[in-house]
């Protein structure tokens, strides 16, 4: 090999170099811009499945308490069907097993709708669902728990609709 075929050789080497420097570059610019639209993708693949997650939610929350204002405004037929019962005593008669039949239709309905009865007669205190309308001594009675219930409290599907009104027995 003679001098001038080294000389060419290294010119030709030199050649494809040269010419491969802006294809390399341009390359990576091309990956970077693949790897950058890739993370977007990624980022708002997970924005759209954070927010129908979101909807998911909002729609179980509105499904589950969609009655809440209904069940509301009949706690007062509750609470009168329930005064009717004491009222109407222990002994069976037609009237108070037809008004008791009654009541428990309208709580089974009511419960298959997420209605839950708060009443927490010998029941520790429970400041999240009663309510503490006064204190008594209680002899027998765990100081800190419900001795009388004056009006039922009710639960939708776990919170809170109305608190129970009750008397506590006070702590020695």
């Amino acid at each position: 090999m003679n001098q001038h075929d080294h000389d060419s050789d290294l010119d030709q080497g030199n050649e494809p170099q040269d010419a491969e420097n802006p294809l390399i570059a341009e390359l990576e610019t091309l990956r970077n811009e693949v790897d950058q639209l890739r993370a977007a993708s990624l980022l708002e693949r997970a924005d759209l499945d954070n927010q129908r997650k979101r909807v998911a939610r909002d729609i179980e929350q509105a499904r589950k308490f969609a009655n809440e204002r209904l069940l509301g405004d009949l706690l007062p037929v509750f609470d009168s069907l329930d005064a009717g019962l004491a009222a109407a005593g222990s002994e069976p008669s037609p009237l108070r097993d037809g008004l008791e039949l009654t009541f428990k239709q309208l709580l089974k309905v009511a419960g298959d709708n997420g209605l839950t009865v708060l009443d927490p007669t010998g029941e520790a205190f429970n400041p999240e669902h009663h309510q503490a309308i006064s204190q008594t001594d209680a002899p027998g009675a765990d100081p800190g728990s419900v001795v009388q219930v004056f009006q039922k409290g009710y639960l939708l599907n776990g919170r809170l609709l109305r608190p129970a009104l009750v008397v506590v027995a006070r702590h020695d």
